[in-house]
């Protein structure tokens, strides 16, 4: 690889802000906030809206069926070329 051309890979910290949860992983995100972790480490910090602990689809929590108005035609109009005469 050639020197200084190549972003900042480090370990960075993922924090969900609406439920708390945190993962480590690795980056080359830019940070300006860190978090100290339980294992002593300082690592840089990026908040996060959403990730699989607060999202409807993987906690299972119900979600909104939108327009299905639409979904309803396609069907109706489709069920009739889908049948062998």
């Amino acid at each position: 690889m050639k020197p200084g051309i190549h972003p900042n890979y480090r370990e960075v910290v993922f924090v969900d802000v609406s439920t708390g949860f945190k993962f480590v992983t690795r980056s080359t995100i830019s940070t300006r906030e860190t978090i100290k972790m339980e294992d002593g480490k300082e690592y840089p910090m990026f908040k996060l809206d959403v990730t699989s602990e607060s999202h409807p689809f993987y906690t299972g929590a119900q979600q909104r069926i939108i327009e299905t108005g639409r979904v309803e035609k396609f069907r109706q109009k489709f069920a009739r070329s889908g049948k062998a005469d």
